[in-house]
């Protein structure tokens, strides 16, 4: 398959494209084909290089994808081929205590695809364990799939998840023009709150204003 890969971390002149052997899916896993993937700002940390990360190169970035499942593995018993399905980013041990209690971000173990927990998106196919499975509803696109889970992951975990956000709150989101931003602005609307937005950008605060704020 061709991907896109770094072999050294720096500028977007390190971007490679390569062939690689197609993946294949193992027990309890599918095969995704990408249709689209996301670019976070997390793809551009990696890509620039994190001392403190020992990401072994080359390496395949990206960590927010969608796309359709197109082979299983054994012991999968939800997910069929044709699926179309986002991806959960995040990965853990999935068998301690934090991972047992739903904390899965508390895992010691926890790390996100195309960060430090296996090859990302830049690729024409991603195996991808049947617990991290998204089902994208009919009424979104690829495109918009591919621009929900980190941000609103990290957006529902900080509110709802640690928050206890709900009707009667007031919530104050800064830099509201921001990936996470926009998802909190939502999710927030959505729980009943009353959203505050601060931005240096008039830009932004109108369209925070449009979406709710």
């Amino acid at each position: 398959m061709k991907a896109v890969i770094i072999k050294e971390f720096g500028g977007p002149e390190n971007l490679v494209v390569a062939d690689i052997p197609d993946p294949k899916p193992g027990p309890g896993e599918v095969l995704v084909r990408v249709r689209v993937c996301a670019l976070n700002h997390l793809d551009l940390h990696v890509r620039h290089g994190i001392p403190a990360y020992k990401i072994k190169l080359p390496h395949i970035l990206g960590c927010d994808v969608a796309g359709e499942i197109v082979e299983i593995g054994a012991g999968v018993t939800s997910a069929k081929i044709g699926d179309r399905v986002a991806v959960a980013p995040g990965r853990s041990c999935r068998d301690c205590d934090a991972c047992l209690q739903g904390r899965e971000t508390l895992c010691r173990h926890y790390t996100i695809i195309g960060e430090r927990g296996g090859p990302g998106g830049y690729a024409q196919y991603l195996v991808v364990p049947e617990p991290y499975l998204l089902p994208i509803p009919a009424s979104l696109s690829f495109e918009q799939a591919a621009a929900l889970p980190l941000t609103f992951l990290t957006a529902w975990h900080m509110l709802m998840t640690l928050g206890g956000c709900g009707p009667d709150q007031w919530v104050l989101i800064l830099g509201a023009g921001s990936g996470v931003a926009v998802a909190a602005l939502q999710i927030a609307k959505l729980a009943g709150a009353r959203v505050i937005a601060a931005s240096t950008s008039p830009e932004q605060l109108e369209k925070a204003v449009g979406r709710g704020a």
